[in-house]
């Protein structure tokens, strides 16, 4: 019996802990967004600078993403199965943004891409805009969402071993015919648990962003920069109206990673 009582007390400080740090701020920005009514939340989201926001978090995505996934499935390829000099190194390096803060790799790109960077003259000189423009938007973004697919691979990799791999080989397969067939259906979910993850992270990337954008409106001003923007400017109904939307992505991911993992795996 005391067991039981343990183990609700636990529950219930679980589920008042989540209420208080995450579903009560999410409830008053909802309730806040349409106090008012709709019409003030529609017409804050149907503005020309708030849709050119959307479709260039879109576009960030759409980039960072793929490039992500591809480099995540190959450097959890190399620690796993492969050994060579620096292999703990960049083990450690993949974690790195997690680490660092977003604004701290925004200083960098500017310390490598400014005016008096390292490139910065040679781009300059060249005609080749990185600051303030959508290059080093995508280079912070995909710097910030770097680890999530590579640290879902990498265990899924170590888990499943090598011994049908090594068997394609042995039967004549090549690298890509073994790659396709055998190590890609095995990781299937861990890489989409991985992509998932990433584009949730690339959807509300603010701090990064925010340093090397320049936050120009209808130009380089995400929709995380527009939140900031429209609440600096008194604008609380669009503010709130694009927090619930950036709030109701998110929450459609967690429901798309529920409905997607296997059921073994969600028991």
């Amino acid at each position: 019996m005391r067991n039981l009582f343990t183990r609700l007390g636990l529950r219930v400080v679980a589920l008042l802990y989540l209420a208080v740090i995450l579903l009560g701020p999410l409830a008053i920005v909802f309730w806040r967004t349409f106090e008012d009514g709709v019409a003030p939340a529609w017409d804050a989201l149907t503005t020309p600078e708030t849709i050119n926001a959307f479709k260039l978090t879109l576009i960030i995505t759409a980039i960072a993403v793929p490039v992500n996934t591809v480099f995540g499935i190959v450097c959890a390829i190399a620690i796993v199965r492969r050994k060579f000099p620096g292999k703990a190194l960049l083990n450690v390096f993949i974690d790195l943004p997690l680490a660092l803060s977003p604004v701290v790799v925004g200083l960098a790109l500017f310390l490598l891409y400014g005016r008096e960077g390292w490139f910065g003259t040679w781009l300059s000189d060249h005609g080749i805009d990185v600051l303030f423009a959508l290059p080093s938007m995508v280079i912070a973004t995909i710097f910030v969402s770097l680890p999530f697919v590579a640290r879902e691979v990498v265990p899924t990799l170590r888990e499943i071993g090598d011994e049908q791999e090594q068997a394609a080989r042995t039967l004549g397969a090549t690298g890509w015919q073994t790659f396709w067939r055998i190590t890609l259906p095995s990781i299937r979910w861990a890489v989409i648990y991985g992509v998932i993850l990433t584009t949730a992270r690339c959807l509300g990337e603010y701090g990064a962003v925010a340093v090397v954008s320049g936050r120009l409106q209808g130009e380089t001003e995400t929709a995380t920069l527009r939140v900031q923007e429209r609440y600096d400017a008194f604008d609380l109904a669009g503010a709130y109206a694009i927090s619930i939307v950036l709030a109701l992505t998110a929450i459609l991911v967690l429901v798309a990673m529920t409905v997607i993992r296997p059921r073994g795996e969600a028991a």
